[in-house]
């Protein structure tokens, strides 16, 4: 009776052992393959925030940590300096609007060097499905309003909301979420407009 138990207790323990195996087994090969997608992913979305043919090299080699209240909060945010021949054509800055309804919303802006916007990806946000979630690509095409838009130079107080006197829409009854994306893409732009050193002096992302 008891070698009989000791048996079944040894088997027991046997496929335990297995099957943690197996488990740990499987969640190292799937942290694998959602590594590799979000990976694939990240390239997809650099690639497509700026021109074609404006850089010729890999956006990544050319990563920079920047610390900076004009990136919404202090935290250190990833930027990407495009090249073409060595010369500097545009920039990827990742961003925060801390003032979203729900919560901070973060951005993605592709600028070239005379502080002209061509394009803006929302990477996150917690916003009210129906209402704030216009924001997204997919389901509205505000945030493409802002391609190609500059900083006006006489009166850049009309980089803002109609409601706030100036010159982007917002949503019916969901002002604040629009509110926020539009004053920090304006302080994206005072980045490049005023301060471009300091992206270009950032430390390289694994340097940090």
């Amino acid at each position: 009776m008891l070698k009989s138990m000791q048996k079944n207790g040894l088997r027991l323990s046997f496929f335990a052992l297995i099957c943690t195996g197996a488990i740990v087994f499987t969640d190292y090969k799937t942290h694998d393959v959602i590594a590799a997608q979000q990976q694939s992913q990240q390239q997809q979305i650099l690639g497509s925030m700026l021109p074609t043919g404006s850089y010729d090299h890999d956006l990544n080699q050319e990563c920079r940590l920047l610390t900076s209240d004009y990136l919404g909060n202090s935290r250190s945010h990833p930027v990407y300096l495009a090249r073409k021949n060595g010369a500097i054509t545009g920039y990827i800055i990742e961003s925060v609007a801390p003032d979203g309804y729900s919560g901070s919303i973060r951005l993605l802006t592709g600028v070239s060097t005379d502080a002209e916007i061509q394009r803006v990806e929302v990477l996150e946000h917690h916003e009210t499905p129906g209402l704030g979630d216009k924001i997204e690509r997919s389901k509205n095409s505000w945030i493409d309003g802002f391609n190609h838009q500059k900083l006006p130079v006489e009166n850049d107080a009309l980089w803002a909301v109609k409601k706030d006197g100036g010159q982007f829409d917002s949503f019916t009854g969901a002002t604040i979420t629009p509110r926020a994306i539009v004053k920090q893409l304006k302080n994206v732009l005072l980045l490049v407009q005023q301060h471009p050193e300091l992206i270009e002096q950032a430390p390289a992302c694994e340097a940090k």
